[in-house]
């Protein structure tokens, strides 16, 4: 017997993903196409040899997918047989499918390497630059006599390779001056080193720091009154209940009561004016100090405007930092963990439970005071039980005069001891930022600062240098930022800021 024909096919990639039973049957089905004008109908049976014995049983099975199904419907033309025969015998076409290589010489053992690269010493180029350097410079006489003397021009292109090189990979100081005073030496090299690396731009925005965040705290003053001073805040994203989707929250940051004023979408400068007005001015009157994160509500000119003829102060949260106005953040996570146990059944009718969340937030204890909000604001708590309160006798003016003094001077002294011992339990974790002044230049965390980045893992963890135009506090600063970065505020906590450094070779 002698073939009279031959055949290959390259699958395709959904091919290529077919198991290897469905692709040795492929294997048959493409054959018995390519040679379908021989075969069909020829009234003389054949034999389809295999190597793979699972296809004897395909014309057999009782369950197929679809695929094997469609295939069994076109082997129904054919009056052909599967016959397995062992690879080990199935020589012929196995030799087909093998790369064919002229070459007849025989294998002979090499070494990967070439001996004299085995046995020679291997030699940067830094080095034999400085080599070249030294030819006739007498080293001083403080040079280990193992390491090499560096000229003053060549030490920053020393350092260079000790920290940007390939076999470096920008280590910190102590790796890096490990690395070049195995070879080099100079005087005063680890200054030099340091300042090297302190100025390294790479290391400056793709590294981050493992030491604690800069800026220990600095506790807003405490007022001696109540609503005297106040933080506003939002809670957005709320489903529409009567016509409402937001939520104003106002604290009184002296007895932490608290007011939720719901609004039906997110307001202007001038509504949010008008909201605190109708709310909270009427009752508690006006306040000496507003603080508030850096919304276009309260950096426009309308809201400074309206709080300098108010006589208050505006205080603005720093940039991505919230912690500036924590407490009204933290009345925002009491109502909406509430909310979420309250109204999840009907989150449409949220507004309707926000007047007893309100009352119920102001009738409980606060742990900073061991007050509740409507005792530390108003000198008396209002009954939860109206039944409890129906044999307590009125107190006369003078007496309920002197109880409210009493109680809001020892809110007062409760509120500094608690806001020292916070102060000393935060700065714990803090470490002290350095003094920035105007015109140094810093670096910028890209943290909360979208990137256009083909990977977050690879994307700079810092941005800049840029300038320091103003310092607001000794924890917050204004940059100077460029026009692609005109949508942040530019005024960030130090804890975002790293500063820049020059080297001094």
């Amino acid at each position: 017997m002698h073939p009279c024909a031959f055949f290959s096919h390259r699958l395709s990639p959904a091919e290529r993903n077919y198991d290897i039973g469905n692709r040795e049957l492929l294997a048959v089905k493409l054959a018995l196409e390519e040679w379908r004008h021989w075969l069909e109908g020829s009234g003389v049976p054949f034999i389809v040899w295999t190597d793979h014995k699972n296809l004897e049983y395909i014309r057999s099975a009782k369950r197929l997918n679809s695929r094997q199904a469609r295939w069994a419907l076109f082997f129904g033309r054919f009056d052909f047989s599967l016959s397995y025969r062992p690879g080990s015998k199935n020589v012929k076409p196995d030799a087909l499918s093998r790369v064919f290589d002229r070459s007849e010489r025989p294998a002979t053992p090499e070494s990967i390497l070439p001996e004299r690269l085995i046995v020679s010493t291997l030699t940067w180029e830094i080095e034999s630059r400085v080599k070249t350097a030294l030819e006739g410079v007498t080293p001083p006489s403080g040079c280990p006599p193992s390491r090499l003397f560096v000229p003053e021009g060549l030490r920053s292109d020393v350092i260079r390779w000790g920290h940007c090189s390939k076999v470096a990979c920008h280590p910190g100081v102590t790796r890096t001056s490990f690395l070049v005073k195995q070879r080099f030496w100079w005087p005063a090299m680890a200054q030099d080193i340091q300042s090297f690396v302190l100025a390294c731009s790479c290391c400056a925005t793709g590294k981050t720091s493992n030491q604690p965040p800069e800026g220990l705290l600095q506790p807003l003053s405490v007022p001696s009154r109540p609503w005297s001073h106040i933080a506003l805040d939002f809670i957005t994203g709320l489903p529409p209940s009567q016509g409402k989707t937001v939520i104003l929250t106002v604290v009184d940051r002296f007895s932490k009561a608290t007011h939720f004023i719901p609004l039906p979408k997110l307001p202007s400068a001038k509504e949010t004016a008008v909201a605190v007005v109708d709310q909270v001015f009427r009752i508690h009157g006006l306040p000496m100090d507003v603080v508030s994160d850096r919304g276009p509500q309260f950096v426009s000119k309308f809201w400074r405007e309206f709080c300098r003829l108010l006589g208050a102060t505006v205080s603005l949260s720093s940039g991505f930092h919230p912690q500036s106005n924590g407490q009204a953040e933290r009345a925002n996570q009491d109502v909406e963990r509430v909310l979420r146990c309250m109204v999840s059944q009907s989150p449409s009718s949220w507004s309707q439970q926000l007047p007893f969340i309100e009352y119920a937030h102001n009738s409980l204890p606060v742990s900073a005071t061991g007050l509740t909000p409507f005792e530390g604001s108003l000198g008396y708590q209002p009954p939860v039980f109206p039944s409890l309160d129906s044999e307590v006798a009125v107190p006369s003016a003078h007496a309920f005069v002197q109880r409210c003094h009493r109680t809001w001077t020892r809110t007062r002294e409760t509120l500094l001891k608690v806001g020292a011992r916070t102060k000393v339990r935060a700065d714990r974790h803090r470490r002290k930022a350095p003094t920035y002044v105007v015109g140094q230049r810093v670096w910028l965390s890209t943290r909360n600062i979208p990137l256009r980045s083909v990977s977050n893992k690879l994307a700079p963890r810092f941005i800049g240098p840029f300038r320091v135009t103003r310092v607001l506090s000794p924890s917050a600063v204004r940059l100077k930022l460029p026009p692609a970065y005109r949508r942040i505020h530019p005024v960030f906590h130090v804890s975002r800021l790293s500063c820049s450094y020059g080297t001094r070779l």
